[in-house]
């Protein structure tokens, strides 16, 4: 039988997945290119003998808690509850790390935190009327997300400061209420963003709790990139500085432990009312959604999470400290290449510019052609590099000349390799 994919739902023709469908391609078909698309952490972390060692930290802790045999038999091998098994880990790891203090029961462990994206959406925005506000330029997760569940979303842009500006999301949200619809959630990425590597000061974030209680609107805030900032003292999340219960917060083990595990979470206590008078937590909403989706996280991932936030006392920015000083530097030699590959006389000359991140994977660069995939595959066959174009993170348009460049999978040598191959390629 063949189908048409116009009878299909509208998302499986939308060019931003054929956009991140060709950027995969591209990576396989250019495997020799240095390649500064991929956001995902440097393997040298990685040993395979980790895995074993941290589901047996895990199977210690659950026979100290006095479980036998069969109880950690059927914690393993079965499925589990919605919400998860390692969520008193988590609550710990969150209070070390970053002050939160959650109780465990308000947790809900997804696969991956795309998953945790996709059930807060969809328990967040009950109709066709609801819109999410997003961040500008925008992680494409969270617009992929919003187009598989026919979600509309509005772009607010960011501030010079980095992250969304509050008065333009008071402005967003006032339009969207004139036209007869509901302003529903913001969506941010408070530190580092993917993919403009943006993190907001302080006062910015309050300001921003202060125009979201304004307006009526939850916070979704999406923190994958937070534990690499290189300061001792990092700044609070939107969810350590809420005082209203007004943030969601997603986190992600993906670039703290790997990727692999595919193992995510959502803080979501804040309390619902239902009919007669009963009270529970938003957790215990998604999990319901949970339960006809995936129906519950793998216990295995879950376990071997579990054992590695053991073996760190659940103390994952410490754990983490390797691995945020090898981004740092890699980022300190980004800018440094593109500095002397682009003096202040050439990048007048060439119109080039690019932005300076505090840390994270990103870096986002402005050329004088039009940044595209026709351009990236170019760069890639004549001249050895890859990047990611900009305009898929810009919801409503915008980003043509702008591409992002990511360090975290990438060697100094890479890195000083290809901003060299990348600058001639520019000035070609």
């Amino acid at each position: 039988m063949n189908l048409d994919l116009a009878d299909l739902h509208g998302s499986l023709a939308d060019p931003l997945l054929d956009a991140m469908t060709f950027l995969n391609e591209a990576t396989i078909r250019y495997p020799e290119a240095v390649s500064f698309a991929p956001g995902r952490p440097y393997e040298g972390f990685f040993e395979p003998e980790y895995v074993p060692r941290y589901l047996d930290a895990y199977l210690t802790h659950l026979a100290e808690r006095g479980l036998d045999r069969d109880a950690v038999r059927t914690t393993l091998f079965q499925y589990g509850p919605t919400k998860g098994i390692i969520a008193d880990l988590v609550a710990r790891t969150l209070a070390n790390d970053e002050g939160l203090s959650v109780a465990p029961e308000a947790l809900v462990l997804t696969v991956g935190a795309q998953e945790g994206m996709l059930l807060t959406l969809r328990a967040l925005c009950a109709g066709r009327d609801d819109v999410l506000l997003v961040s500008s330029p925008c992680y494409v997760g969270v617009t992929g997300a919003a187009r598989l569940l026919d979600l509309a979303t509005v772009p607010v842009p960011e501030g010079p400061e980095g992250g969304p500006d509050p008065e333009a999301v008071r402005a967003a949200a006032r339009a969207v209420r004139a036209e007869g619809r509901r302003p529903r959630a913001l969506y941010v990425v408070p530190d580092f963003a993917n993919p403009s590597g943006a993190s907001m000061p302080v006062d910015a974030r309050t300001r921003l709790l202060e125009a979201a209680a304004e307006e009526g609107l939850l916070v979704v805030e999406d923190n994958p990139y937070g534990f690499f900032a290189r300061t001792p003292s990092p700044r609070p999340t939107l969810k350590a500085l809420d005082r209203d219960g007004r943030v969601v917060y997603l986190g992600s083990f993906a670039k703290t432990c790997f990727p692999g595990a595919r193992l995510g979470y959502v803080v979501a206590d804040q309390r619902v009312a239902g009919p007669g008078g009963r009270r529970g937590l938003l957790a215990d909403e998604l999990a319901k959604l949970k339960s006809m989706t995936t129906v519950n996280t793998p216990a295995l991932s879950q376990a071997v999470i579990g054992g590695m936030l053991l073996t760190h006392d659940c103390r994952l920015r410490a754990a983490n400290a390797r691995a945020t000083a090898r981004y740092a530097a890699g980022m300190d030699t980004l800018l440094r290449e593109l500095d002397r590959h682009f003096p202040a006389s050439e990048r007048r000359r060439l119109g080039v510019s690019w932005n300076r991140p505090e840390g994270g994977f990103f870096a986002v660069l402005t050329v004088p052609f039009t940044a595209d995939d026709v351009a990236m595959e170019r760069c890639a066959r004549e001249f050895g590099v890859l990047w990611t174009p900009m305009a898929p993170f810009y919801p409503a348009g915008g980003g043509e000349h702008r591409l992002r460049l990511s360090i975290s999978s990438l060697t100094q040598s890479q890195i000083i390799g290809g901003v060299a191959k990348l600058a001639a390629f520019i000035a070609s």
